[in-house]
């Protein structure tokens, strides 16, 4: 008789048993819990009884010390928060009197990009997902703001990922609802800015809409080799895994989508490259059977993994959601010493405050020598 197999994970003194019945060994990643580890949180913008701070996004300056964060005022709701850390994300400065006095009236994720146009000007950018696709931006790396004309793209949310090209192009993708039927489902575009980001060309879809599977919340990144782009897609249907595709030609076409990995199955997926070149992609974990289901997570692997359907190596908790599925949107930033500060929105304690702008900082180093506790 074959007796089952039951895998043992140490982490950081903690026994974590995950037994066969969490499906096959494809998912049998291991888990590291930096939860609790509170010396490593920052909380950006507190949330209070009345007060939920939401769905924030970041941009680490060319400095590798200044990074800005973006988020609105409850669930998909208004803009008009933002804060400046002047030392890596230890600690914040708000400048929300500093923004346009309409954009408050920007509704639903707003996401921060740095652009630079053909002539070398850097600008940063903000937009938002309503009233079409509206934005700011910045000329002076930050210090002052002023509304532009919004894109006038309907969209659900606005880009979720932008990438710059070969030939200095930046790629912008987002997602919008399209079709005929109630609900409508959901559809993958891409548009592209020549410019630095003043003006896009028309929107084009990438996806199809299908019964089957909702792609939304793409996330963009270019493989170690640079000749090929992968997407990372939420599947909104939440009754598998998440969706993945890949452009061998700068974006021009992509493939058809398959499932990822069982281990990046999340909402809104946001990564960075360690120097050894693997990924830390950070997520809502939405993995079936997952120990770590509605929380903030990180998966670690090589774009291989990723490209060949491979488990990849760990997982990483990062933050405990004391809200179920409400967490994510995550921000990714990797400093010159190799520590990643990874800042999401999340119940971060149990009681009556709303949702709280927290980030957790750790070395993949040290998540590496947790992992070998298997």
């Amino acid at each position: 008789m074959v007796k089952p197999k039951i895998f043992l994970f140490l982490v950081i003194g903690i026994v974590i048993l995950i037994p066969p019945s969490h499906a096959g060994e494809e998912n049998m990643l291991p888990l590291i819990d930096l939860s609790n580890q509170t010396d490593r949180h920052i909380v950006i913008a507190q949330g209070t009884e009345s007060v939920y701070q939401g769905h924030p996004t970041t941009l680490l300056m060319p400095d590798n010390q200044t990074i800005f964060a973006v988020w609105s005022v409850g669930h998909g709701g208004p803009a008009g928060p933002m804060a400046r850390s002047d030392d890596a994300g230890l600690t914040w400065t708000r400048l929300d009197d500093r923004l346009p006095k309409n954009f408050s009236n920007h509704e639903n994720c707003p996401s921060i990009y740095r652009l630079v146009d053909p002539q070398g000007k850097e600008r940063l950018w903000v937009f938002s997902a309503r009233p079409e696709m509206p934005r700011i931006v910045s000329e002076d790396s930050g210090e002052t703001w002023k509304e532009m004309e919004p894109l006038g793209l309907p969209c659900v949310m606005t880009f979720s990922s932008v990438i710059q090209r070969k030939d200095g192009t930046y790629l912008g993708m987002y997602h919008r609802r399209f079709g005929e039927t109630d609900p409508k489902p959901l559809q993958v575009m891409q548009t592209i800015t020549r410019d630095g980001g003043l003006t896009w060309s028309d929107p084009e879809a990438v996806t199809e809409p299908r019964a089957d599977k909702d792609p939304c919340e793409p996330f963009v990144f270019r493989s170690p080799d640079g000749k090929e782009f992968g997407c990372l897609m939420r599947e909104n249907h939440h009754k598998g895994r998440s969706l993945m595709m890949f452009s061998q030609d700068e974006g021009k076409t992509w493939s058809e989508s398959v499932d990822t990995p069982w281990g990046l199955t999340g909402d809104r997926h946001m990564g960075v490259q360690t120097k050894d070149g693997r990924w830390v992609i950070a997520f809502r974990d939405r993995a079936l059977d997952s120990p770590s289901l509605t929380h903030f997570v990180a998966w670690v692997g090589t774009y291989e993994d990723i490209r060949e359907g491979h488990p990849g190596q760990y997982r990483i908790k990062l933050l405990h959601s004391h809200k179920g599925f409400d967490c994510g949107y995550p921000g990714m930033e990797i400093l010159p010493d190799g520590t990643i500060v990874a800042t999401t929105y999340i119940r971060y304690q149990p009681g009556t405050e709303k949702h709280s702008v927290v980030s957790t900082r750790f070395k993949i180093e040290e998540t590496d020598e947790m992992s070998q506790g298997e």
